[in-house]
C-alpha cells in the first residue's frame, strides 16, 4: 500500500474469524490430530509428506501460478491500451512462473482490490500476493512476506521549470515554498519531519496535486517515489525529482502462513532476481519502469554478507 493513501483503510481491520471463516474449536481440533499423525511418523517421512501437500506442489501440478494483484496503480499494476495487464508487479509474477515452468505466461491473474489481498490469501484464493504490499507488524501476523523487492518512500515532484532542483533549496525557502499533497489525516506530521516551515494545501485527489504545481499553485508535490519516477519517464518535459526521499517502506509478496517450502522458493527468486542470476529481467524491469538503470551487483564474495572488499 502507498505510503500516501487513507491509512485508515487497511485489510488487518478484518477479524480472524472473518479472515479464518472456520470455526476455532474446527481448526483447533484438525491441527491437533495432523500434530498427532505426523509426530508418529520417521522425521524423514513426516517432512516429505509435508512437502508433498504443500503450496509449492499445488502450483507444479496444477500447471500454473495463481497471482492476486491491481489494475489501477501505474507502474506496478495496471492496465494497457489493449486491457492487458502489465507493471512492475506482473513482470515480478511472470518472473516467478518461468522459474516454476519455463514459461512466463503460466501464469493467472485474479484482479482484486487491496483490502481482498489478506482474505484471498488466508482463504487460498490465490497463490501469492504481488500488489505493492507494504510490510507492517499489523500484517505480518496474517501472512508471510518474503524478502523485499522493492524500498518505497515519499519524494517531492517539481514542475519541469520550477526554481527549486534540490531539497536543501526547499528547506531553505521555508515558509516561501508551498507543498501539495492529496488529502490525509497524516499530511501536517508527515511533512513536517523535513520541511519545518513549508506551506501545505490539500486536494482530493492525487491528479488535482500534479495541476497544482503545473499551475503554479503549489511548487511541488509530494507523492510515492516509483510514482515521480513514473511520471518523469513518461513526462519528461513536465517534471523533475527533488532527489529527496523519507518515510521509507519495504514492498513484499505475501505468501499464506505455515508453508516454509513455498516461502523459501519465492525467498529464493526475489534474491536472485535481485542481485543473483537473475538480474538482468530484474535490472530490465527496473529500466522499464522507473527509467533507472541498475548497477550489476558485484561478484566474488557475496555482498549480502555485508562485508565490504
Amino acid at each position: 500500500m502507498s505510503v500516501i493513501e487513507d491509512m485508515s483503510k487497511d485489510p488487518e481491520a478484518f477479524s480472524r474469524r472473518d479472515l479464518i471463516g472456520r470455526s476455532t474449536g474446527t481448526l483447533v481440533a484438525g491441527a491437533a490430530l495432523g500434530a498427532a499423525a505426523m509426530a508418529s511418523m520417521p522425521v524423514r517421512e513426516a517432512r516429505a509428506q509435508a512437502a508433498a501437500g504443500g503450496k509449492l506442489q499445488e502450483v507444479l501440478r496444477r500447471g500454473k501460478l495463481i497471482v492476486g494483484t491491481g489494475t489501477t496503480n501505474p507502474p506496478w499494476h495496471f492496465e494497457d491500451e489493449k486491457g492487458q495487464l502489465v507493471g512492475m508487479d506482473i513482470d515480478m509474477a511472470r518472473l516467478f512462473a518461468k522459474g516454476l515452468f519455463d514459461d512466463p505466461n503460466k501464469v493467472e491473474f485474479v484482479r482484486q482490490a487491496s483490502d481482498a489481498r489478506i482474505p484471498n490469501l488466508v482463504t487460498n484464493k490465490i497463490d501469492i500476493v504481488c500488489q505493492f504490499m507494504t510490510i507492517t507488524a499489523g500484517r505480518a501476523r496474517q501472512v508471510d512476506f518474503t524478502l523485499p523487492y522493492y524500498r518505497e518512500g515519499v519524494g517531492l515532484m517539481l514542475p519541469k521549470n520550477s526554481k527549486f532542483n534540490t531539497y536543501a533549496e526547499i528547506k531553505k525557502a521555508g515558509k516561501d515554498a508551498t507543498i501539495a499533497w492529496m488529502q490525509n489525516v497524516f499530511v501536517e506530521e508527515m511533512t513536517r519531519k523535513v520541511l519545518p516551515d513549508i506551506k501545505i494545501l490539500q486536494f482530493d485527489s492525487v491528479d488535482a496535486t500534479y495541476q497544482a504545481i503545473l499551475s503554479g499553485r503549489a511548487d511541488m508535490a509530494a507523492s510515492d517515489l516509483s510514482t515521480i519516477r513514473w511520471n518523469m519517464l513518461k513526462n519528461p518535459d513536465k517534471y523533475k525529482d527533488s532527489g529527496f526521499g523519507w518515510l521509507p517502506n519495504s514492498y513484499a509478496f505475501a505468501v499464506r502462513q505455515g508453508d516454509p517450502t513455498w516461502l523459501n522458493y519465492v525467498n529464493t527468486m526475489v534474491k536472485e532476481a535481485c542481485i543473483g542470476i537473475d538480474f538482468d529481467d530484474y535490472q530490465a524491469m527496473f529500466k522499464r519502469w522507473f527509467g533507472q538503470e541498475l548497477p550489476i551487483p558485484p561478484t566474488g564474495y557475496p555482498s549480502e554478507y555485508g562485508l565490504k572488499i
